[in-house]
């Protein structure tokens, strides 16, 4: 069982899964700055300038406000902070849009590679294998059919 284990794990990082999810997430972890930087540094500017201004992750409604008196330790403010939900908002939409417009594009040139009739692309090899099986089969039929109508 242990041994199983190993040879598992081996099989796994050969075969490239273990550097494909590790590529995965380094390019996240940079996208992710990269976004932090879009929403923060580009896109929140202008909407604090059209709003009232201020920093949005500073926005909260303060639901009871902080007493400090100097007998005692003071009570600490109570508020619900809203701004930081606005920009994990703003990150996640332009994050699932960009992702959405990286699966086009991966989509669409995906479709151009798996149809045998464009040339301009490199039709993957079992893409290839299946359309002459296909064009074959369909000879075999058409023999066929010609047979059994002159019978």
């Amino acid at each position: 069982m242990k041994f199983k284990l190993i040879e598992e794990f081996k099989e796994f990082a050969v075969k490239g899964n273990m550097i494909d999810i590790a590529i995965g997430v380094i390019i996240g972890t940079a996208f992710n700055k990269v976004v932090n930087v879009l929403v923060k540094e580009v896109l929140m500017p202008p909407l604090s300038f059209m709003t009232d201004g201020g920093n949005w992750a500073n926005r909260k409604i303060i639901l009871r406000e902080a007493v400090n008196n100097n007998d005692t330790k003071g009570i600490e403010e109570i508020a619900i902070g809203y701004g930081k939900l606005i920009e994990a908002g703003i990150d996640f939409l332009v994050i699932a849009f960009t992702v959405f417009l990286v699966v086009k594009v991966m989509n669409a040139l995906k479709k151009k590679a798996d149809d045998p009739k464009n040339k301009t692309i490199a039709t993957p090899k079992n893409i290839e294998l299946m359309t002459k099986t296909n064009e074959l089969l369909e000879k075999q039929n058409a023999y066929l059919m010609k047979v059994l109508a002159e019978k």
